[in-house]
């Protein structure tokens, strides 16, 4: 992977043990800490427009989730290894060995789910937290991204057809990926430099079964526990902010924050005019709203 280009000049890196393996991670800037989680198929590298405008206020953090990027891929069945439990827990373990018991959290899509468990599991971690682009619990929310939908439900799928069919052209299935949950249905929005690390971080039979695994622990685990805490009381304690593209939830963003204010008594929200990909397919929007809930 050397011939990647590196994203994040000034950035220090990182490998951090945690219970899956060694969790990679960059940092740098100076101020309170602030987490970034990226989501499907994408890496840290996801939040290289803003990330360098971010650590000009804060100390950030940019890791790859288990399973992503230059992460551990633990082994896994039936979605064990990468229910969002699990997960938080690794964010929880990288941050306090770089020094941060309290951090700010940035999530999207996947790393949003993360944030979202890590907020109601640990609140007393986070100082504030933004959620892009998901819905609480239900990933079908209003249908309201249909391809996103089906993708899902084909991935949490029995192995090891899902791995099977992804194997045959990674790079394809990755681009359709980032193209038909984008505002344009186009790769315009992602820099090519990007695409190659999303390209030689998915093109490889363990991290494929990864994140497969990923989602079989959404339909099933995560959904499970969060069903569990809504039927508890659980709440929200942390300031949330809920970020969404309009072209993801077209229509929907105040049935949206109806949704998730009934987690929390400090939700607020903010669209961008993006799809899915808010921080690189407007990443001004995107620092504009983040700017002003952090």
């Amino acid at each position: 992977m050397s011939e990647l280009a590196d994203l994040f000049p000034g950035f220090a890196s990182h490998w951090i043990d945690t219970q899956a393996g060694k969790i990679f991670a960059r940092s740098h800037g100076a101020g309170p800490a602030l987490l970034l989680l990226h989501g499907f198929g994408e890496t840290h590298v996801a939040w290289a427009k803003i990330a360098p405008k971010l650590a000009e206020r804060f100390t950030v953090v940019a890791l790859d989730l288990r399973g992503y990027g230059w992460s551990a891929a633990p082994d896994s069945e039936k979605g064990e290894a990468y229910a969002k439990r699990e997960m938080a827990d690794d964010v929880v373990k990288v941050m306090e060995a770089l020094g941060h018991v309290q951090f700010s959290l940035v999530g999207h899509d996947r790393g949003a789910r993360v944030g979202f468990r890590l907020a109601l599991d640990h609140p007393g971690r986070l100082t504030k937290l933004v959620l892009i682009n998901i819905a609480p619990i239900d990933d079908n929310f209003g249908a309201s991204d249909l391809w996103r939908v089906g993708r899902s439900r084909f991935l949490s799928m029995d192995p090891p057809q899902p791995e099977e069919l992804v194997a045959l052209d990674p790079a394809d299935f990755l681009n359709d990926a980032l193209k038909d949950s984008s505002k344009d249905k186009s790769l315009d929005a992602f820099s090519a430099q990007a695409v190659a690390h999303y390209h030689a971080a998915f093109n490889e039979p363990t991290r494929i079964h990864a994140f497969c695994e990923d989602y079989r622990a959404g339909a099933t685990l995560d959904k499970e526990a969060l069903a569990a805490d809504k039927a508890a009381g659980k709440k929200l304690l942390t300031p949330t902010l809920i970020i969404y593209g309009e072209a993801t939830f077209p229509g929907l963003g105040g049935a949206l924050l109806d949704a998730w204010k009934e987690w929390g008594d400090d939700v607020t929200g903010a669209a961008v005019d993006s799809g899915l990909y808010a921080m690189e397919e407007a990443p001004e929007a995107t620092l504009q709203a983040l700017g002003k809930f952090l």
